[in-house]
Parts: structure tokens; sequence; C-alpha cells
């Protein structure tokens, strides 16, 4: 059953490119929200308490930053 999978993202974060690079490698599809090009999705992201990304949201489950580990323990 395919996850439910969102990454909030900017332009400049080199770990939020890899952490798409290493989703796109599993073939997990996901929905991005770019904090650069997004207002909307920045004040989201604040207002759930995060003020950096990339934080990867799984089925309601939230990791900040790139946690490969625990990325592939929510994707099982």
């Amino acid at each position: 059953m395919a996850k439910n999978v969102t990454v909030y993202s900017s332009d400049t974060c080199i770990y939020c490119h890899e952490a798409k690079k290493y989703l796109d490698s599993l073939g997990v599809s996901y929905t991005e929200k770019n904090i650069s090009k997004d207002m909307a999705a920045r004040k989201e992201l604040i207002a759930q308490g995060f003020m950096g990304v990339p934080v990867i949201v799984v089925d309601g489950e939230t990791i900040q930053g790139f946690d490969k580990a625990r990325l592939d323990m929510l994707l099982k």
C-alpha cells in the first residue's frame, strides 16, 4: 500500500535534494512543498513548529532532517 509522503524543502537545502533523490531512488512518490516558492507552505511549516528543512511527513509521522534509517522504517 502506498504511503502518503510530503517533503517540505527549499531550493538551497542540500539535505532536501538528497532526501528527494533518495525517495526517487526507492520509487516513492511524494508531494513537495517548497518553502522558497510557496509562502502558504512556509507558514504551514512554521505553524507546526519547524524553522528548518527538510521536514518529511510519512502517513502523519514527522521526520525533521534527512534521517535515512527512520525514513526506511516508516516506508516499510
